[in-house]
């Protein structure tokens, strides 16, 4: 067996791959990359993970190159009996330049490890572009050889809370949201979170206070997975600005640090990739792609910390912060990414058993249009027939339609039909996190309601 596990940084891959097969009755291997280590560096490592699981810790002289280490490691696989996991953990960063380490891998799977049925490699890192692109599309001897490829995510609402909830930790569905709206469902950001705190407590603590857990990640988080970060970051920063995301034509115009075409190109998907953004094309078009950031963290932290770089923030400052209008402004941007990595249950909630295509629409009005500009949060084309129109609301107290919002719900549905020419039965739904108060004109309007429980 040959498996690939990918996924953002933080997300526990190695914590899963060590929990699993430590309860296996196997002969358990796991070296790990150093970031940032020279080669000699690297092998040293590799040595001391051999000492550890087949010398009994004793030293040993570090090998001269890969080919020389994998020897060793071969000559030992060879004398067990029963399953051997080889886990070789962030290769990206063993694969210093010049190293030579996957033509060195390539011979040993292809030569030797193929052929033992008693052996699973694991390969792991959290740049999933590299591994994506260098192990399951290799060219070379490498190609089409893996044969398990896992990706893993962050965690849903639910396992948050149950994450939560297994630490001592509990919380209301309102105050996980609250959590996950600003570290998203990464096991390594959660677990900083204290039992007997409030949600916005915990995030002034692990954010916000001098030397917090989480005061410096953001960087540290793009360089550990990509050369030339800042490139990557001013991509994120760029395209945060908008609710609805960039276009790849504005990022071309606005990226300074990445060159139009193959650069940016690779960039994007690398962020892609990696969790950071989504790639989509508005609902009703055929080309144009737009990018969205729905990292969660990284959402919190260009919009709370970035503009303060260099400043104290007071001992109670996210606790008055989560009170102000521009609190409730980004809360909606990241509400609305909370909602599509959960677009499952909004699925469910709404009784839908099939649809065809699923994403915003928008109408852009230009200089001399009679018609204002008009957005759809989520637009879920079915395939009995119907169309659901979804407006998306995070507020503290049920979300009330009045006269004033109804007459722009109504202008939307109408302006959305003949622009788009679609003759399907339309139902307007809304994704409110604290539900939908009973108003005559929400009777009117508004077929189905989607909840924060129903995400959950």
């Amino acid at each position: 067996e040959f498996i690939t596990l990918y996924g953002r940084r933080r997300v526990g891959k190695t914590y899963l791959i060590r929990e699993f097969f430590s309860k296996k009755r196997c002969h358990f291997f796991h070296a790990t990359g150093l970031q940032g280590g020279k080669l000699q560096v690297q092998l040293r490592k590799f040595t001391e993970a051999l000492s550890h699981t087949f010398f009994d810790k004793v030293s040993l002289v570090p090998p001269k190159n890969w080919n020389e280490a994998f020897n060793i490691l071969n000559t030992q696989i060879a004398k067990c009996k029963g399953k051997v996991v080889i886990f070789l953990d962030e290769l990206p960063w063993l694969a210093t330049r010049k190293s030579n380490v996957l033509q060195e891998l390539d011979y040993y799977w292809n030569r030797y490890w193929a052929g033992m049925p008693n052996v699973i490699l694991v390969v792991c890192g959290s740049s999933a572009s590299w591994l994506i692109k260098k192990i399951i599309y290799n060219k070379g001897g490498l190609h089409n050889r893996t044969t398990c490829q896992m990706r893993l995510l962050p965690f849903t609402l639910t396992e948050t809370k149950e994450y939560l909830k297994s630490r001592g930790v509990r919380l209301t569905n309102s105050h996980v949201l609250s959590l996950y709206m600003a570290l998203g469902g990464i096991p390594y950001y959660l677990r900083y979170v204290e039992a007997g705190l409030s949600a916005q407590q915990n995030i002034q603590r692990i954010i916000f206070e001098e030397n917090g857990p989480l005061s410096s990640e953001y960087a540290r988080l793009f360089d550990s997975l990509f050369e030339n970060a800042a490139a990557y970051k001013e991509l994120v920063e760029l395209i945060s600005q908008k609710r609805e995301g960039l276009s790849r034509a504005e990022l071309v115009t606005k990226a300074k640090l990445s060159e139009a075409g193959g650069r940016l190109s690779e960039r994007l998907q690398d962020l892609v990739a990696t969790c950071f953004i989504e790639e989509y094309v508005p609902w009703g078009q055929k080309r144009g792609e737009y990018y969205k950031v729905v990292d969660e963290f990284c959402l919190f932290y260009l919009y709370f910390v970035a503009p303060h770089l260099g400043k104290k923030f007071a001992h109670d400052y996210w606790i008055h912060q989560a009170q102000r209008p521009t609190y409730y402004a980004w809360a909606g941007y990241a509400f609305e990414a909370v909602v599509l990595k959960h677009i499952d249950r909004v699925l469910r909630a709404l009784d839908i058993q099939a649809s065809s295509t699923i994403g915003p629409w928008r109408f852009i009005a230009r200089a001399g249009d009679e018609e204002k500009g008009v957005q759809i949060d989520l637009v879920i084309d079915r395939s009995d027939n119907a169309v659901t129109l979804c407006e998306m609301k995070f507020t503290d107290i049920p979300f009330a339609v009045d006269k004033a919002y109804a007459e722009k719900l109504r202008y939307t549905v109408e302006l959305f039909k003949r622009k788009t020419g679609i003759s399907k039965q339309h139902f307007v739904a809304f994704i409110a996190s604290s539900g939908l108060k009973n108003t005559m004109y929400s009777e009117e309007m508004v077929q189905n309601v989607v909840t924060l429980d129903d995400l959950f």
